[in-house]
């Protein structure tokens, strides 16, 4: 598999790993500056697809991993709760 094709595979997983989570996302602390970094995550999530949508799979998985950093974060302060689930195709991957 050539380089392209496997960040393009890496950065779809992401991207639906991510949007999942926003799916699920609940926001615990009542913080406008919460808030505000939760919709920094969600223009780079936003950045992320465009980008891949563009078949810049570099720039997508920089914006994707940036989303998922930001994420991590609130998560990690209890400022917001969601899962990291594995999907079927990643299990059978590992």
């Amino acid at each position: 598999m050539s380089l392209a094709a496997e960040l393009e595979k890496l950065v779809s997983k992401y991207i639906a790993g991510v949007e999942r989570v926003f799916k699920e996302l609940r926001v615990l602390a009542d913080d406008s500056k919460v808030l505000e970094v939760v919709n920094h995550a969600k223009r780079y999530f936003d950045d992320a697809k465009f980008f891949a949508e563009k078949a810049d799979f570099k720039t997508a998985l920089v914006s994707i991993a940036y989303c998922e950093g930001l994420l991590d974060a609130l998560k990690a302060l209890n400022f917001v709760d969601f899962s990291w689930r594995k999907n079927e195709e990643t299990a059978s991957n590992q």
